[in-house]
């Protein structure tokens, strides 16, 4: 039975660095979908995509995926794991969508995993555990990605919180919050 996993967490505690090892535990094709775009005027970012680089093992298949990760999902091989990092990320290519439509994609998404293809291991950030941003753009990230955690979340088999360099399992560990009602 496919897995779907979501791994969740702040800004450098290394949740890619345990999605990487969950996707290597599979035993299967791994195809890393990357969600971001390499910009070629922002040498900080390129920094940071040849670190994620340098640590996957080469015989991994790298997708890049701003877009359409839901039609990549939908084709995928079942016998492989994809290892999509970062939701995040995936997000803020969309982040122009209005409301109505950010809710239709978010729904093909979750039609997608539901059951997942293959295993399907999901990078999440963490973002509202701090100021609420000052900026209508930001509140509205903020606000789509800490619901698309929880939807996910609630269809996963494994969630994971990555932070201070720790892992918690939090379907072990936690009680689901009831559905709304």
């Amino acid at each position: 039975m496919p897995q779907l996993i979501l791994v969740t967490g702040p800004a450098r505690s290394g949740k890619s660095e345990w999605a990487e090892h969950w996707a290597k535990q599979t035993q299967k094709s791994v195809v890393y979908i990357a969600t971001s775009t390499v910009l070629a005027d922002d040498a900080e970012w390129q920094q940071r995509i040849e670190l994620h680089r340098q640590r996957r093992p080469m015989d991994w298949h790298i997708q890049e995926v701003p877009h359409d990760l839901v039609e990549v999902i939908q084709t995928a091989d079942v016998n492989s794991c994809l290892l999509v990092d970062s939701l995040g990320t995936w997000l803020a290519n969309h982040l122009e969508l209005d409301e109505a439509s950010w809710q239709s994609y978010v729904e093909q998404l979750i039609g997608a995993l539901t059951p997942p293809p293959c295993d399907v291991i999901l990078v999440g950030e963490e973002t509202g555990w701090g100021v609420v941003p000052a900026y209508p753009l930001g509140r509205t990230f903020r606000d789509r990605l800490g619901a698309l955690s929880r939807q996910i979340g609630a269809i996963s088999t494994q969630v994971y919180l990555v932070t201070g360099g720790y892992v918690l399992n939090l379907k072990q560990l936690g009680t689901p919050l009831p559905p709304n009602e």
